[in-house]
Formats: C-alpha cells, structure tokens, sequence
C-alpha cells in the first residue's frame, strides 16, 4: 500500500545537509531534494528556532516518496490541524450528504387555533442557523415560524421548550482556556446551537458628549438583554489606523446572564461587541420565541402536561455537510468542529458525548493506519491544550481524504492561499497563491500548517508544517512555513 511506504520512508528519513544561516524568500524554480532538505535545516536550526519544536513532513503519495521528514512521528500540539482529523472522519462516516435536522413538536392539542400546551424543540446540533452561513441566522428561525402559523396555530398556551438531550456532556471543551470563555470562538456548544453561539451588539454614538448611545442586537433583536449605562463621551484622539479609542465593556450578571454595556463611545463613532451564550439552548429558544412573536403568534408561558404526546408540527434541515464543512474548514470555526465531534459519536454510538467521539475517532484512525501512539484527542476542534497529533498521522490522514471518492468537496473546503479562510492573506504574488490548500493552526506556542500543493509539474504533494514552543516573534513561524510551501509550488519533482 503506498502510503504505508511512505510512513515507513518518513519515519527513517533524517535531517540532511545542515547550515546555520536562514536562506533568502527567494528560491528556484525546480531544485533537488537535496537543496530542499538543505533550505529546510538551514530554516528550522536558524538561531531564532534553537528552542522551538519542528515537525515538518512532506512526502509525493503517488510515488511513495518522502521528501523531507523531521521529528515526524513525534508528538506535537496542532491547535486548528485537529480539525484535519474532526473533518475527515466525519466525512468518511457521515458522508457529504447528511444533514442535521431539528424538530418542533406541540406537546397538547391544537384546537381553534390554540395549542394547549408547549412548543417542543427537539435539537441534534444543527451549526448552520448563523449569520456566517446565511447572511442572517434568523431566516431559518422565521421560516419555521411561518410552518407553525400554516399550521392555524395563532397561540401557544404554553412555553417554548428544548427537549432531548443529543450532546449530554459539558459545553465547553476538555482543556479549554478560562481566559478565553467570554470570545466568540470559545463559545460553549449544545444540542441548539444559535450563530454560533454568540450574539453582537452594535453600539452607535449620540449626536453631543452626554447623550446615550444607541444599540441594535442581532441576530436576534430581543437577546441577550442588553441593559445600558454607557455614554457619549467627547471626541477622542484617533489610534495610529485613524480608529477612535472607545472604552465600552459588556458584563454579564452571573445570576440572569443579562448584559451591562457600560464606558464612553464618541459621537457618531460605531462598535461592535459580541457576547457568548452562557446556554446555548437559552439563546435559540429565545429566538424562535421573537420569530413567532414577529408573526402574531402568542406564548402565554403557562403551565402544561409534560407527559402529552408529541406530535410534530415541522422539521428544519441543515444545508448538507459539505456546505457545512467550508463553513467549518476555511475560517476553522470552533463551534461547527465542536459540534461535528459530537455528532460523530452520536450517530455512532447514539451518545455524543466528547470522550465518545476522541473513542470513535480513534478507532477511525487506527482503520486507517495511525498508530496509536501518535495521536491524543481531547476535543474536536484543537482549542484544547492536550490535543497532540504528529506530521506523520496528519499526512496519514490527508492520503487517506486524496483517495477517497469525496477529495474535491474536502480540497475545496480547505483554506486557499492567497484566496480565502485562514491563509487569505500569506503567500500573495507567489506560486503557492491560489494553489496550497491546507489548514491552519494557531494557539499560544502553537502553528501549524497542513495540506495540499502541487508541483510546477502538476505533482500533488501532501505536508504537515508543526512548530511548538518558540519565542521568537510568530511571523517568524509562519514565514518558514510559507517559504516551504512556495518553494514546493516551484519545483518539478522527478
């Protein structure tokens, strides 16, 4: 099988041809491997990396050939490239067609109108219901309501309810940062997600020095609720971009999770703040509640019997996951990997648990060839800090996508250099533009990059860029791995 000679051809191949000078961005157009290796040792042994962990492997599938290979069956944090292995595995089991599908039931009789009892929503992590896919995460939301209204029902004499418990474990991942609970991409995840599990509130400005600011919320207008104490303060000297300083601050309030937005914002200047979702399925339940709102349907809120019969009323399906995983792969959106995680384990196991789904992952890629001992998984998207992949089980699994009958969809998924996602911005003018397909990842003390770039020869070649704990500026990092990757680009491989 080619690719276990390749593994086998990387896990012999050593370090070649080292000097102590960081070469010129500058390279040739076709160059040996032997110059390649030469370029690469001079790169990573440059003193500013003398305490830095590489792990770089860059082999041609087609031939079986390793090109280059350092520490490449070590252990390495890969931040964002555990989404290489979240996104294949979950292709490979849940196929590019599935879609996520969330379920509204009226629990009690609907008669004259009324239904004499609760809405029930029935969630299985559907992403999708968020402004980053569809321009406005409430259009789903009022499509399901106008169903309800065709329905005839004008009132609900109950409450808005999540039931069912599809994802029963924590909503924040193992090994997450406490700093990091109140960004947008550490969101906690659930069964009911809503815009990916944040809210904005855009602040704009009094017209003179002591007037209120106004505020619009979206994606839903009426939460989270946003109480203001904030102010217009005078003008204020302009920041070196020609931005105005602002001082606003959103707190939440431990016991009801409402927002203070408090500070100074200088007339007519604008902001924009987001704010997580203490409960994910507080934030959904909240919107649909303004959709039927909006349409004239009433929620009184009232008691009901729980034990009633559940009688569906409509059903709201995901766009399929090969939309879903653009949205994932190329600005490598945390809440999405989160969620394919555990839907994973849910439809394998029909638990989606997190320890779970690293299980059913796992054994995925023990299928595939991995060893074991080259892989620990604790979450699905690589914010966790004890997540650790080597190149080797990375450029594993990107053969393993190459071949399989779903490449163009995932290729396509990936970030583009110089084009789209995470690397929209690296590699400009050069040959890697518009032809390196690879992941980013990036945590303190951690980048990687993981992909796919063809030859000047029209050879595809697959590479894992690793680099742990260094400190020498981050540019530094990326910069190495942009040169390789361009010079990959450039050269004709026998």
């Amino acid at each position: 099988m080619r690719v276990a000679r390749i593994l086998m051809l990387a896990a012999a191949a050593g370090a070649a041809c080292r000097v102590s000078s960081a070469p010129s961005p500058v390279v040739s157009s076709i160059g040996s491997s032997a110059a390649l290796r030469a370029m690469i040792d001079s790169m990573a042994d440059a003193p500013q990396f003398a305490n830095a962990h590489w792990g770089i492997l860059i082999v041609d599938p087609e031939r079986g050939d390793t090109l280059y290979s350092r520490n490449a069956g070590k252990l390495f944090m890969p931040a964002s490239n555990m989404k290489i292995l979240t996104s294949s595995v979950g292709m490979a089991q849940l196929g590019m067609d599935y879609r996520y599908k969330t379920t509204f039931a009226a629990r009690g009789a609907v008669s004259g109108g009324t239904l004499a009892g609760d809405l029930v929503v029935i969630g299985r992590g559907d992403p999708s219901v968020s402004d980053h896919m569809l321009g406005d995460a409430m259009i789903p939301i009022r499509a399901i309501a106008d169903s309800i209204a065709r329905r005839g029902i004008q009132h609900i004499a109950g409450r808005i309810v999540a039931s069912g418990n599809a994802f029963p474990d924590a909503s924040l991942g193992f090994g997450w940062s406490y700093d990091d609970f109140e960004d947008s991409y550490s969101a906690p995840t659930d069964e009911l997600m809503f815009n990916e599990g944040f809210s904005e509130i855009h602040v704009t400005g009094g017209a003179r020095p002591g007037d209120p600011p106004q505020i619009v919320v979206r994606p839903a207008k009426s939460f989270p609720v946003v109480h203001v104490s904030a102010t217009t303060g005078p003008d204020v000297k302009r920041d070196s971009a020609g931005r105005r300083a602002n001082s606003l601050t959103a707190r939440k309030d431990s016991a009801t999770w409402e927002i203070t937005l408090s500070g100074q914002i200088a007339p007519g200047d604008t902001a924009t703040i987001e704010v997580t979702h203490h409960d994910a399925d507080v934030a959904y339940l909240a919107a649909v509640k303004e959709a039927l709102r909006e349409k004239g349907i009433a929620v009184d809120g009232g008691a009901s019997d729980t034990t009633a019969r559940l009688d569906t009323l409509t059903v709201l399906t995901s766009p399929p996951l090969s939309e879903i995983m653009k949205a994932l792969m190329k600005p490598s959106q945390n809440q999405i990997a989160e969620i394919l995680y555990r839907t994973i384990a849910l439809n394998a196991t029909g638990i989606g648990r997190s320890d779970t789904a690293s299980a059913v992952i796992g054994r995925q890629l023990a299928k595939w060839g991995v060893d074991p001992n080259e892989v620990v998984i604790r979450d699905g998207s690589g914010l966790a800090r004890y997540d650790y992949v080597s190149p080797r089980t990375l450029v594993r699994v990107l053969d393993v996508m190459r071949r399989a009958p779903t490449f163009r969809p995932y290729y396509d998924a990936m970030p583009i250099a110089g084009v789209d996602g995470t690397i929209r911005n690296r590699m400009k003018g050069t040959a890697a533009q518009g032809n390196v397909h690879a992941k980013t990842g990036t945590l303190a003390m951690a980048r990687s990059l993981s992909g796919y770039v063809t030859t000047a020869n029209q050879r595809m070649l697959i590479f894992s860029f690793l680099c742990n704990n260094w400190t020498t500026p981050v540019r530094e990092v990326e910069r190495v791995q942009d040169i390789i990757a361009t010079r990959l680009a450039t050269m004709s491989v026998p």
